[in-house]
């Protein structure tokens, strides 16, 4: 074989010895009885919040309607209650739209947060529909008597309607709230929106839900009428 072979089959070989797939080596074993690093721990869940829970079950004006996040009056009282010193925690339990029928239908969500105070504030919707008052007396009668069974203290938000809706139907609408707050012995708030409604520089453009300055004023109402209510 001449030289010059010689040396190409020489570098052949090496190169093909440099080509040859390395054997991974295995994984470490661990001898019989050798100490382990114990596994992490799970997380810790967060505790339950144990603060006796106010719950705004209503509409709209309670969802906080056309509002940022935060400036409902519900999101007002917490941090009110809050920077008082007043251990609760505010629930908003309002769906825009809900007539007394529908808060009736979703009753059980309310009374699963195991309310100390519900503040109902239905009705409204009802009569922007021109429903029977005697419907809506006897939906909010049902809501009030299921919070009390409960061992809620109630307070009854009460509202009004625009003057086109008839004098003898507003009437009836209005007299509704102290009828039910007199026969179950609640906290009433005549007008959830004193101050607020018929004013157009706190109210939205659709002059039923008020903005967001308009919220801080009834934040205050609502605050004022559940502090009798409050223990620190």
């Amino acid at each position: 074989m001449t030289r010059m072979r010689r040396f190409w089959w020489i570098a052949l070989l090496a190169a093909a010895c440099g080509c040859r797939p390395k054997q991974e080596s295995p994984p470490p074993q661990h001898a019989p009885g050798a100490a382990q690093a114990p596994a992490p721990a799970p997380p810790e869940p967060a505790p339950a919040d144990a603060r006796p829970v106010i719950a705004c079950f209503g509409d709209s004006l309670t969802a906080g309607f056309g509002l940022e996040p935060g400036q409902s009056f519900p999101d007002l009282l917490q941090a009110d209650l809050d920077r008082r010193g007043y251990h609760y925690r505010v629930a908003n339990l309002g769906v825009s739209g809900d007539t007394s029928q529908d808060g009736l239908a979703r009753l059980s969500l309310g009374l699963q947060e195991k309310p100390a105070i519900a503040l109902v504030e239905l009705g409204a919707n009802d009569g922007l529909r021109g429903e029977p008052v005697a419907t809506t007396e006897s939906n909010l009668a049902q809501i009030i008597e299921a919070f009390q069974k409960a061992g809620a203290r109630v307070v009854l938000a009460g509202i009004t309607l625009p003057p086109n809706y008839g004098p003898e139907y507003i009437r009836q609408f209005d007299a509704m709230y102290p009828a039910l707050a007199a026969r179950y012995k609640v906290k009433r708030i005549p007008f959830l929106l004193e101050g607020v409604g018929g004013h157009a520089d706190l109210m939205q453009r659709d002059g039923l839900h008020p903005n967001a300055e308009g919220a801080r004023i009834v934040e205050k109402t609502v605050f004022q009428a559940l502090e009798p209510l409050l223990r620190k």
